[in-house]
């Protein structure tokens, strides 16, 4: 499935993106760095044009470093694009934030030609966090739930240095299904889009394949892990996910295993790496290639049809 999820504040937000992007020097674009590709918002990189982007991994401590760094330079090497590991309770990561985009935008960053950045990523990426962390105090709301910044702020690091933050936008459709379960997993689409369940069991199809381990230390589970169903349902009964008779609940169960993920207690992992996300691709260019094709067929079909009624019609009327 893909999922449609653009509230209206959203669509405000990309208006105002549009008004703005030619005050700006550079735009620092805050990643998930569990889901780099996932977590990149395509219209930003329609909107900015030529600006130079910084991307900032963000919640690196959540995320496999190996992975993390086949992204690093995957996107040099492919995109010339500058981008870090990051986290906010790094302080030297944060003092390094200056630097980095001091170094893409040389030719400012003094108190008569202060660095305008622009803070920008989808909801629940830690955009907030980063203002407040950045500025030494709470300006910007932070929050568990995607989209809390509804609101365009401009703010002063320093006078040569002003972040103006963007509220957070997500695309109108997210055409890939494995990336908007992604999403779902690590929190960044509300949790009413996608049934709750089912977001569990996508996730724990990803962990069963690719992180075993961190399933079998943090449940502690010592037979050989069944399908994802049945490890969800493993999950609800050691922890308390229960309903009358034993009966495991499996909604509960859910909120157990995507809290962990989400708050990392479940171990450092990244759902994606830059050749999968190429498949993927190429699987959803296909899709959409073929559903042109059928609906172009049908439109050739339907052709004749409108010809024979306009014959018949024509026909009448010349009676």
């Amino acid at each position: 499935m893909s999922v449609q999820w653009f509230p209206g504040h959203m669509n405000k937000a990309r208006r105002e993106i549009e008004k703005v992007m030619t005050q700006v020097d550079v735009v620092i674009e805050v990643l998930d760095a569990r889901i780099p590709d996932s977590s990149q918002n395509p219209m930003l990189t329609q909107l900015r044009g030529e600006v130079p982007v910084l991307r900032l991994l963000n919640k690196k401590d959540l995320a496999d470093e190996k992975i993390v760094q086949h992204w690093l330079t995957h996107w040099q090497e492919q995109e010339s694009i500058t981008a870090k590991p990051f986290s906010t309770l790094d302080k030297q990561d944060l003092a390094s934030v200056k630097k980095w985009v001091a170094e893409l935008v040389p030719h400012r960053g003094t108190a008569e030609k202060p660095i305008r950045a622009m803070i920008a990523g989808i909801p629940n990426v830690g955009k907030s966090s980063l203002m407040n962390a950045l500025l030494g105090r709470r300006i910007a709301k932070v929050g568990d739930e995607p989209a809390v910044t509804k609101a365009q702020q401009k703010l002063k690091v320093t006078p040569e240095f002003v972040l103006l933050d963007t509220p957070g936008i997500l695309w109108p459709k997210i055409e890939n299904p494995k990336a908007s379960y992604r999403l779902a997993v690590t929190g960044a689409v509300r949790d009413t889009a996608i049934d709750y369940q089912d977001v569990a069991i996508a996730g724990l199809e990803f962990f069963i394949e690719q992180y075993p381990s961190l399933l079998i230390a943090r449940y502690k589970i010592k037979d050989e892990i069944g399908t994802s169903d049945e490890t969800l349902r493993l999950i609800g009964s050691k922890r308390g996910a229960l309903r009358a008779k034993g009966k495991v609940d499996m909604h509960k169960a859910a909120e157990v295993f995507l809290h962990d993920v989400r708050s990392g207690v479940i171990g450092q992992f990244v759902m994606e790496t830059p050749i999968m996300i190429v498949e993927e691709e190429k699987n959803v260019a296909l899709v959409k290639a073929e559903k042109e094709a059928a609906r172009q067929a049908r439109l050739a079909a339907a052709i004749p049809q409108r010809q024979q009624k306009q014959n018949r019609t024509e026909r009448t009327q010349d009676h």
